[in-house]
């Protein structure tokens, strides 16, 4: 079956208001104020809670390790688990682009770096999970992307074929994880870094979700 597969944050949603508001409480707790900004930091947002700690440390200039960056982020991920759904935003046109994939006969699936805990309950909150035959986390399997193995087991789980799937993402993340999976990606321009993704030659670019059914049957039939 023709697969369609989506990461989640940056690609399907606009997740990062939540996701800096979550570092930025751990801050708050420290008596050091909101060092992250959610619009001028939404990229590194859609990199993982990690690199939000870290950013937000290099900017209080304090010392800091990555001691510091393990002990905080536990805080993080329990900071977004209790508002995980404030901001949070599908992007235009995503679920209908879904809706008409799956009426058109593809399987979708998720493949996100996200926990898988809170992936499912971002997608609950959403009401979009019934859309997604499979969903695989950051921590379902061993390895993570761009691990090709992620994206290979959100496919199978789909009852899909790895030969005639893609995967539509945000990141360079998802980009070296199509290579590895040898399959193509198509990078969406409306996030944070918009057109930007072109210098990472993806087999397509994709400007709004209308496109995607059209683009689906021009790189996997």
């Amino acid at each position: 079956m023709r697969t369609v597969v989506f990461d989640l944050d940056g690609t399907l949603a606009d997740t990062s208001a939540d996701l800096i508001a979550s570092a930025n409480a751990c801050f708050r707790a420290l008596g050091q104020g909101e060092p992250l900004d959610p619009l001028k930091d939404a990229l590194t947002a859609f990199h993982g809670g990690r690199a939000m700690l870290r950013l937000g440390f290099e900017r209080l200039g304090n010392g800091w390790s990555e001691a510091d960056i393990d002990l905080h982020y536990p805080v993080l991920l329990d900071n977004y688990r209790s508002a995980i759904h404030v901001h949070t935003t599908l992007y235009p046109g995503a679920r209908e682009a879904v809706e008409r994939l799956r009426a058109e006969g593809y399987a979708t699936a998720i493949c996100t770096n996200k926990p898988e805990g809170l992936a499912e309950t971002l997608l609950g909150l959403m009401e979009i999970r019934h859309l997604f035959d499979a969903m695989i986390g950051a921590d379902t399997l061993p390895v993570r992307k761009p691990d090709p193995a992620p994206y290979r087991a959100s496919v199978e789980r789909a009852g899909g074929s790895l030969a005639r799937s893609m995967l539509v993402g945000d990141t360079a993340t998802d980009r070296e994880t199509a290579r590895a999976a040898g399959v193509p990606v198509a990078l969406v321009t409306f996030g944070p870094e918009g057109r930007g993704v072109a210098r990472l030659s993806p087999e397509a670019l994709l400007d709004h979700f209308d496109h995607l059914p059209e683009l689906a049957a021009r790189l996997i039939g």
